[in-house]
């Protein structure tokens, strides 16, 4: 299979370098040059425009940072790629986004699987990167093994857009658990204990979580997570709540709204 990737920031960059050192043949391409610079010397190659890149391809990976981004990705791809070919949107988007672009990609016969990811480009390195798939079942299975290299595990939940609600619902739950976390640091604060003491020990027992983690390594508040990610939380939260609609998200919802009023979003 021959892989193309647009997107190659701090989380793309080593998902693509793993895509080359599995043996896939690959292409990318970026709007800035100094983009491409790590890729200099590999087995990489380089596409002049997005539409070159999609007709060098058989799957291309979109891993941008919003949709208007993988929207404007997209329609340079689908004028090279050939029917028959996969998109995959690796970004963290609206469902719709990606059940349009499918309804859009399918005319040409290309197919489209919304595949966001978690982890960030640590667990991209390591190749242990969490991918939600949704669409096609074939499509999936074909394009599996690409996934494989920088993903563990690799889960199909459903149709298109699938991918993308697991996505928003595991942030709707550690913007939550971030809130509450930090709450409760901070009532131990007000209870007299050591701080730093009850952050050694509260990530070690029941209460364990990857957002204690986050704060207890932020200092114990949101400032730090606030600053770094809570636009994307922030954005997650309300593509959730407009997801969700009737059928509501209860309390998590209402903790995660908590949680990035403390953040000041």
């Amino acid at each position: 299979m021959r892989v193309g990737f647009i997107g190659l920031g701090s989380q793309g960059a080593p998902m693509a370098r793993r895509i080359v050192e599995a043996g896939f043949e690959t292409t990318v391409w970026a709007r800035r040059p100094a983009t491409l610079a790590p890729f200099a010397g590999t087995a990489a190659r380089t596409a002049d425009s997005p539409a070159e890149l999609g007709a060098a391809s058989d799957l291309v990976c979109l891993c941008v940072v919003d949709d208007a981004d993988v929207e404007q990705a997209a329609e340079g791809v689908l004028a090279g790629l050939s029917p028959g070919g996969v998109m995959a949107v690796h970004s963290t988007v609206h469902p719709d986004t990606c059940r349009r672009l499918a309804h859009r990609a399918g005319a040409q016969g290309v197919r489209v699987l919304d595949a966001p990811v978690s982890g960030g480009g640590r667990a991209a390195e390591k190749g242990t990167l969490l991918v939600m798939v949704g669409g096609d079942q074939e499509a999936f299975a074909s394009c599996r093994p690409v996934f494989a290299t920088y993903g563990d595990p690799v889960v199909h939940l459903g149709p298109t857009g699938s991918g993308q609600i697991a996505k928003l619902l595991n942030n709707l739950l550690f913007t939550a658990q971030l809130g509450l976390a930090a709450d409760t640091l901070a009532l131990g604060d007000r209870l007299g204990l050591d701080r730093d003491g009850l952050g050694r020990i509260l990530p070690r027992g029941s209460a364990a979580s990857f957002a204690l983690e986050r704060v207890v390594d932020a200092g114990g508040t949101l400032d730090r997570i606030a600053a770094h990610a809570g636009g994307l939380l922030a954005k997650d939260v309300r593509l959730l709540t407009e997801v969700a609609g009737t059928a509501g998200a209860g309390p998590a919802r209402d903790a995660a709204r908590t949680a990035l009023a403390a953040m000041g979003l």
